[in-house]
């Protein structure tokens, strides 16, 4: 029998004009404490982002996600939030900003495979 996993999810968005909150679905990062898991997942839709402005620098969103999945998975060169423990990782990224990479609040959920579990809603939430 599988152990159901408790986890926390957020979904992560591009908010080009922070002072417009107009944002748009880019990924999710999923977490789970107690199974010292991490699973980030990523999609930049460059027709839909352009939509906000012509002059939007995806170049550059794609470097900053690029370091937001560097901070969660700990990468050496992620620099010192990213060498902190797993769950300080996850609480810094997913904490209130205003910045062009944001994320949702936080929820919890209960699964058997963290892996389906983070596949499924990026595919319901993102694609």
């Amino acid at each position: 029998m599988q152990e159901n996993h408790l986890y926390e999810y957020a979904v992560i968005r591009i908010v080009p004009f922070v002072e417009r909150e107009e944002f748009l679905n880019a990924g999710i990062i999923l977490f789970s404490k107690k199974a010292k898991f991490v699973r980030v997942l990523l999609a930049v839709n460059e027709a839909k982002l352009r939509c906000f402005s012509h002059e939007t620098d995806i170049e550059q969103i794609r470097l900053n996600l690029q370091s937001f999945e560097k901070i969660a998975y700990g990468n050496p060169d992620s620099g010192p939030i990213g060498q902190m423990d797993l769950p300080s990782r996850f609480r810094w990224l997913t904490a209130v900003r205003s910045s062009v990479i944001q994320t949702s609040k936080t929820h919890p959920g209960l699964c058997n495979d963290l892996e389906a579990t983070a596949k499924r809603l990026f595919d319901e939430l993102v694609l």
